[in-house]
């Protein structure tokens, strides 16, 4: 459990952790332990807590995705908590590896997604059709290294595998995703897609909370991080935007 739960921000209130890619953030028809679960043992096994604990994640990672993740700890902080997502008032940045250069350095990217729920996948289209939820991510790229390129993205939406879809639909598919248009697989299973840093007004205290996850103990990530532009961008959180 102690290599599952990795505690970025911890109060009465909330519980932010850096998720491992390869685990459900809830369960599903799968069975398989998620890390909802994980989080709700540590909290009861730190603080001695009789009975069950309320838990509740905020929003969602996809499984091959790592990073960082909002848990509410109170029913008042996931109601104040889901107020602030649903009013984009939580700002979220991720970093994603892909093997092909975007056709521009930074840009916007604006489509209509529509979900298959029966195959998981979700389809991007130009113009607005029935079913199609308007979906905006900003992307920026950070550097290169290795015949592979660092983007940041920023999601302006939260539709289910927004990042996933828009990066493959600008030909450039997430190093590691088959299910949107990557070559081959990542030995382990996990897409390079990890949700890096968060920031938000705390629900209840009112100060500002801001969460950088490290990257994932692997050395394809990790070098990325000797670029000097991610030097430069990680010395001081205030500069990050």
């Amino acid at each position: 459990m102690e290599n599952i739960v990795q505690p970025l921000y911890e109060d009465n209130h909330l519980l932010i952790v850096n998720k491992p890619a390869g685990i459900l953030v809830q369960g599903d028809k799968t069975g398989d332990k998620n890390l909802t679960d994980y989080c709700k043992e540590y909290i009861k096994k730190k603080y001695d807590k009789p009975g069950a604990v309320f838990l509740h994640p905020c929003h969602r990672l996809d499984r091959p995705v790592s990073g960082a993740i909002v848990f509410a700890r109170t029913s008042k902080a996931l109601e104040r908590m889901n107020k602030l997502f649903a009013s984009k008032k939580v700002q979220k940045t991720y970093w994603a590896i892909v093997k092909k250069h975007p056709p521009q350095k930074k840009g916007r990217l604006v489509s209509w997604l529509v979900k298959d729920p029966k195959r998981n996948v979700t389809t991007a289209y130009a113009e607005p059709v029935d079913g199609g939820l308007k979906a905006e991510t900003d992307f920026k790229v950070l550097g290169k290294l290795n015949n592979h390129f660092l983007i940041e993205v920023e999601p302006r939406t939260g539709r289910p595998h927004q990042i996933r879809v828009h990066l493959s639909e600008m030909g450039s598919p997430i190093r590691g995703d088959l299910r949107y248009g990557f070559s081959k697989p990542n030995p382990d299973k996990s897409i390079n897609l990890h949700a890096r840093r968060i920031y938000f007004e705390h629900p209840v205290k009112k100060e500002p909370v801001v969460v950088r996850a490290g990257l994932p103990n692997d050395q394809f990530w990790e070098q990325f991080l000797t670029l000097e532009t991610i030097k430069v961008k990680d010395k001081d959180t205030d500069r990050l935007y």
